[in-house]
């Protein structure tokens, strides 16, 4: 069975299926913040969409991360290990993009176990 929740005019926030859950590409809600602030962001939206589906961050799988600025990383990174400790680190990729938006500076896809 596949669960879909969240639904968006283009996607789903999140799909469950199979043990999974795919987490769609999260970008944080004040884009006035800088790169930490949002990655921060994320991770507390990355919290309660895996939450909605009896999951948490310790059973993430896989992230890919996007950014306009590789070299704003050390600051995402920053977030990132504060908000998921070592041991729990998922697969992970960060990509430099051009473009994702005015403003927007970070998108985080997750895969999770249920």
């Amino acid at each position: 069975m596949i669960k879909r929740n969240g639904p968006m005019a283009i996607g789903h926030k999140s799909v469950e299926h199979n043990g999974l859950v795919y987490v769609g590409g999260l970008i944080a809600t004040d884009l006035s913040l800088d790169m930490k602030g949002q990655t921060e962001q994320i991770t507390r939206k990355i919290d309660d969409i895996l939450r909605d589906h009896g999951t948490d961050k310790h059973k993430l799988l896989s992230a890919t991360i996007f950014v306009t600025d590789l070299s704003q990383r050390p600051a995402m990174n920053e977030a990132w290990r504060a908000w998921i400790p070592g041991s729990d680190l998922p697969a992970r990729a960060t990509l430099g993009v051009s473009d994702l938006g005015p403003n927007v500076l970070i998108e985080v896809t997750a895969i999770a176990a249920i």
